[in-house]
């Protein structure tokens, strides 16, 4: 993947919202750096980033795509009241990833993975009463 201004913008923006924020707001936040950019410029660098493995695209609970800049694999909680996303701190098995996991290969290879827990944010199960 080749280094430009625009993708060193969006990493940055990226990287200083860990709240895994989808195209349009990445955009929104881009802007202020590069206000010429456009939307279809900031969707083709992160679909890029994301096939080059610089970043990661979620597409999980069937809501739009949403980015990480955290590429290590790791499971996700999605609220499923306010569709708030956030990392969980625990541990994957790297061995997964393997040439030969075992006891399960049989000429497979796992190229992705993708955890995600489910439930009400800290927000929300406080206002679950009312």
């Amino acid at each position: 993947m080749r280094k430009t201004k625009q993708r060193d913008v969006i990493l940055r923006v990226l990287s200083e919202h860990m709240d895994h924020p989808g195209a349009d707001t990445i955009y929104e936040e881009v802007r202020k750096f590069l206000p010429r950019i456009s939307l279809g410029t900031v969707y083709r660098n992160l679909d890029i980033m994301s096939e080059s493995g610089a970043i990661t695209k979620l597409e999980i609970g069937g809501s739009i795509k949403r980015f990480d800049p955290v590429i290590n694999p790791h499971p996700h909680f999605r609220c499923v009241k306010c569709g708030s996303i956030e990392d969980l701190p625990f541990e994957i098995n790297k061995s997964l990833f393997s040439d030969k996991p075992d006891n399960w290969d049989n000429g497979r290879t796992i190229q992705n993975l993708n955890i995600e827990y489910t439930g009400l944010c800290i927000s929300c199960n406080g206002n679950s009463h009312s």
